[in-house]
């Protein structure tokens, strides 16, 4: 069992808030992007956030040093976009397996200071694997239903080379996350489990996918429930959501994987809904209280932060959380609870 296994029952770990709405506030310029070793780059590379693992690697260890101080347990690498698939929008392909190397190495040399500084309280480094610019499950053409811009075996590709070398990078756990299409997130866990076996590796694995509206159900039209059984075939550290929702707006779906998971719960939503400009105004206390309701439920494992919220968000969740127990982990009865689980979902369909 690793250490962030062993401390998943003991407290409520908190993960790191929004890496781009910290690196909003350097107001980067297309020069700062491409700094000299891509001065000269064909194609506009402003907004290629992770590329600024390279050319402003001080900036992202920084940013990952205030999550750590405002009281992060674990900060997430700076590899939302690290695959070959989303970097085919920069041309830059050829860099993936660099970006998401040093980018675990920032994120693991600042951990290892702040761990060394207070060994009382080890730090973590979450290896973050995004969904892609792509679905494998929906036609991104309305005209042609059955066509699909991107197959399994090409995400498959794609998110191994992303896993391997964020975990030659240092990552402590990898982290699929914002699943808006299970089906690539079903590749990215085969692509871990393959890895796995090559390198005979035991590397403790969350995911968290992302409730897109209302209806309560992901982009690929999942339930929460839905959501669950399609991963549940491999074992987690923890399944939760993050981004899309405000932490209110979370918390029925999060009731439902209490219920039924048997692993770890995680929850990062964002800073509350978007105003009418795109930006988000809840501040940390107002997060923070409406996230105590999954504590006094007794929801979750691991909380944190997604778009627009920041290290004030954090220290405010990490604050009022120190008086609460995590969720308990089922440690019996998981093919039962995973028959329920089947079962339930199978009659809410039939209704």
């Amino acid at each position: 069992m690793s250490k962030i296994e062993e401390l998943l029952s003991q407290k409520i770990l908190i993960l790191d808030g929004a890496m781009g709405t910290m690196l909003q506030e350097y107001k980067f310029s297309e020069e700062d992007f491409r700094g000299k070793r891509f001065a000269d780059w064909p194609v506009s590379l402003k907004g290629n956030n992770d590329l600024l693992s390279l050319t402003q690697p001080e900036a992202i260890a920084t940013i990952h040093r205030k999550y750590f101080d405002a009281g992060a347990d674990i900060v997430e690498t700076n590899t939302f976009s690290g695959t070959t698939i989303a970097m085919a929008d920069y041309q830059m392909e050829e860099f993936v397996y660099e970006l998401n190397f040093e980018s675990a190495r920032i994120a693991k040399g600042v951990a290892e200071q702040v761990t060394a500084e207070d060994p009382s309280k080890p730090r973590f480094v979450a290896g973050a694997i995004g969904p892609t610019n792509k679905t494998a499950s929906m036609s991104p053409d309305v005209n042609d239903p059955g066509y699909r811009a991107i197959s399994f075996d090409e995400l498959r590709k794609a998110y191994k080379q992303q896993a391997q070398a964020l975990v030659e990078g240092g990552a402590d756990v990898l982290l699929v996350e914002t699943v808006f299409d299970t089906l690539n997130a079903k590749a990215a866990l085969f692509a871990i489990e393959e890895l796995k076996e090559e390198l005979n590796l035991d590397i403790p694995i969350m995911v968290s996918g992302t409730i897109t509206d209302a209806s309560g159900r992901t982009l690929s039209g999942q339930t929460a429930e839905a959501f669950l059984i399609s991963v549940s075939h491999i074992p987690l550290l923890s399944v939760g959501f993050n981004c899309a929702l405000g932490a209110k707006q979370l918390t029925p779906h999060l009731e439902v994987l209490n219920r039924y998971a048997n692993s770890g719960v995680s929850a990062y939503p964002n800073a509350g809904l978007p105003n009418a400009f795109g930006e988000y105004d809840q501040d940390a206390q107002e997060m923070a209280a409406q996230i105590e309701e999954y504590l006094d439920k007794g929801l979750v494992n691991i909380l944190g932060g997604c778009c627009g919220t920041t290290p004030k968000h954090i220290k405010a969740i990490a604050e009022i959380t120190k008086g609460y127990k995590p969720r308990p982990i089922p440690s019996e009865n998981k093919e039962e609870r995973h028959t329920e689980l089947v079962s339930g979902s199978q009659q809410s369909t039939d209704l």
